[in-house]
């Protein structure tokens, strides 16, 4: 299947070089772009897209006012940008975003970004990644992760420290000699446990929740 993405920059040149990338793959297509976070809701609401690429700093909304505006949506957004600030890549992934990757990380994990999105994964470009587990461990106190719905299986809670580690489902899989699906089951039910929406909050509530240790 063709993965449907929407642009969302208000930089015309980044667009365009960012349809380049995309729409050299064989199995990705760009169906809308959008100049500011408006445009971005509105296209997305009419396109449909499988993955909105987005900006964190654009007029009228932002990136991550864009994230949350379509956080119960089937898109998924993932942001692009040149700024890697740690309050930009937290409000971002709070805000409902599944993957932050910068521009200058290159096409090739713009690319990966896209597919992981597109498969239920979640991407963060590596440096961004220690220092982001690192602020939400660092808040101690501050963020008390609230317990799950049902406690967690010794499996679930492996599975955790897997996604909040930067595993992908195909990773996880080989690691602990179990299927893709039964993976996939796994997370699907974590997900309900913990009352989030993403991969990436799972990794949020397992930091906040001291399950990763002090490193």
């Amino acid at each position: 299947m063709t993965i449907r993405v929407l642009l969302a920059d208000d930089q015309a040149m980044i667009r365009a070089s960012l349809r380049i990338i995309l729409e050299d793959q064989p199995d990705i297509t760009v169906v809308a772009e959008a100049c500011d976070g408006v445009e971005a809701i509105e296209q997305a609401r009419e396109t449909d897209p499988d993955v909105c690429l987005v900006d964190v700093q654009m007029p009228r909304f932002d990136g991550i006012d864009v994230a949350r505006a379509l956080a119960d949506a089937p898109t998924r957004v993932v942001m692009v940008t040149t700024f890697d600030l740690d309050e930009y890549v937290y409000g971002a992934l709070r805000g409902g975003a599944v993957g932050f990757v910068l521009k200058d990380a290159g096409p090739s994990l713009l690319v990966e970004a896209v597919r992981a999105a597109y498969a239920g994964d979640a991407l963060i470009s590596p440096s961004i990644t220690l220092r982001l587990l690192r602020h939400l461990a660092d808040r101690g106190g501050r963020a008390r992760a609230r317990p799950p719905a049902q406690p967690l299986s010794a499996r679930e809670t492996e599975i955790v420290r897997a996604v909040a580690r930067g595993r992908t489902n195909q990773e996880i899989a080989d690691e602990l000699f179990l299927s893709l699906s039964t993976v996939k089951g796994y997370v699907s039910g974590i997900l309900v446990k913990l009352g989030v929406r993403s991969r990436v909050e799972i990794a949020a509530w397992a930091w906040e929740s001291r399950m990763m240790g002090a490193g």
